[in-house]
């Protein structure tokens, strides 16, 4: 499925459609350069799931985790600053990804042997000033 954003606005109903149609698996990770908006998305999801909390990119801390009013816990993962695959078995995200919990993941490709085939994968890119997000099931 690929969706378009062509201005800020279009933003909530991507984030609508992927939880309409994907949230029964509930772990997505986002593909992309950075500055594509991987973030921004995430913040949306997040929103619409009911977070009580700030969103914000978890670049240093690596992990951020989310109230909800009944959803349980988000967990918000930026990967980026891995040293190696390693580091992300040392924080336990294996852990993290076996859980009911909603599980959004930046920079994937850092943790390969993490990733499961019922994860959801979002490429997203910039195409003629839009945002282009492929979903791939």
């Amino acid at each position: 499925m690929q969706l378009i954003c062509e201005n800020i606005g279009d933003i909530k109903n991507v984030a609508r459609t992927i939880l309409q149609c994907y949230s029964k698996n509930k772990k997505f990770l986002f593909f992309g350069d950075m500055g594509v908006g991987k973030t921004t998305l995430i913040k949306e999801l997040s929103l619409q799931l009911g977070v009580l909390d700030n969103v914000s990119s978890p670049t240093y801390s690596i992990i951020n985790e989310y109230s909800t009013k009944n959803k349980g816990k988000i967990f918000h993962f930026d990967f980026y600053r891995l040293k190696n695959e390693y580091e992300a078995f040392d924080l336990g995200c294996e852990e993290y990804f076996l859980s009911n919990a909603y599980c959004f993941v930046e920079w994937p490709e850092r943790i390969p042997r993490l990733i499961d085939d019922n994860m959801i994968k979002i490429n997203m890119s910039i195409k003629s000033n839009n945002r282009i997000v492929d979903i791939l099931i």
